[in-house]
């Protein structure tokens, strides 16, 4: 019998009930908590899927992932994509593929990080031309984190002002400036195993607890524009379990956010109908991905989707 296991943290909800939605198919796969202890470099993993929630807080899942995959579990999300990425990299990425992101600039941080002094960055211009990138972004903006999540340390400034006023509290974290799109529509997708898509109209500037009450309908044009753009993303960046925000200006949907490599999935925070989607989806696609068996992570899949500079020029 083939085995999914779950790793995660403090979410309530979602795996126990993804656990029990495997195990009620009798499928010939079976699901179950991961338990682990000590690896060694010799340990052989009895699962053939994990699907990871937890590793990008803790280092020691992370490791223990990458070692299982060069044994042949199935990871998801791929813990060595992940592990290299950031969101900045990711705008470039869409940048490159002509998919619209907002204008956006990455910053040095604040404060030295530790173990450096100023000499550490002697190839960095001191000060920076603030006003030329000002000028690129514009305002109202956002000041994040070029690899966090959840929206910590996230800030919008409208001025000179309250730019450099949120910027002295990153402290040594590296931020990006990106242009604000005052969005008329917004939308929250997941795409679960680069095939299926759920778009959920999304109202971030609402309490937590109503974000998923939004006062505009997705049109049947807007559903197929972002579809698309949900798997091309995700075919790009690798990613099997993922959420991706959109802001709609001028009818233009901007990919804000797509490097989640543990999305929120829990049934108070999603909602029921969206709940139940991503249940029912994850454990379709999971039982799939341990009926293939076992597989080393082969190239990551980005580099052929992007034409890059070529010296293939006519003589």
């Amino acid at each position: 019998m083939k085995k999914i296991g779950l790793l995660f943290g403090m979410e309530q909800t979602f795996p126990p009930a993804l656990v029990e939605a495997i195990n009620s198919r009798d499928q010939g796969v079976m699901a179950e908590f991961v338990k682990i202890g000590g690896i060694t470099l010799e340990q052989l993993f009895e699962y053939d899927v994990i699907l990871d929630r937890i590793s990008q807080d803790v280092p020691f899942y992370r490791a223990m992932l990458k070692v299982a995959a060069l044994n042949g579990v199935r990871i998801i999300n791929n813990p060595f994509w992940w592990s290299a990425d950031d969101k900045f990299f990711n705008y470039a990425i869409a940048h490159k593929a002509g998919i619209p992101v907002p204008k956006t600039v990455l910053l040095p941080s604040k404060e030295n990080p530790p173990d450096t002094t100023g000499e550490s960055f002697r190839n960095l211009m001191f000060p920076l031309n603030w006003q030329e990138i000002f000028d690129y972004v514009g305002f109202p903006s956002y000041l994040k984190p070029y690899d966090g999540g959840g929206w910590k340390h996230v800030y919008k400034v409208n001025n000179v002002d309250e730019f450099f006023a949120a910027y002295a509290e990153t402290s040594n974290i590296v931020m990006t400036l990106q242009e604000g799109i005052e969005f008329t529509e917004y939308y929250r997708c997941y795409c679960i195993g680069r095939k299926y898509v759920h778009i959920m109209p999304y109202e971030p500037r609402n309490p937590h607890h109503l974000r998923y009450q939004a006062d505009f309908t997705l049109s049947p044009a807007m559903e197929a524009t972002l579809k698309d753009l949900c798997l091309r993303i995700c075919t790009m960046l690798g990613y099997d379990f993922n959420t991706i925000e959109f802001a709609v200006r001028d009818g233009i949907p901007y990919a804000i956010d797509y490097l989640n490599c543990a999305p929120d999935a829990e049934r108070s925070s999603v909602q029921e109908e969206n709940f139940e989607w991503v249940l029912d989806t994850t454990a379709t696609f999971l039982i799939d991905c341990a009926k293939q068996g076992r597989a080393i992570p082969q190239e990551y899949s980005w580099s052929s989707l992007i034409k890059g500079p070529t010296n293939n020029k006519k003589k």
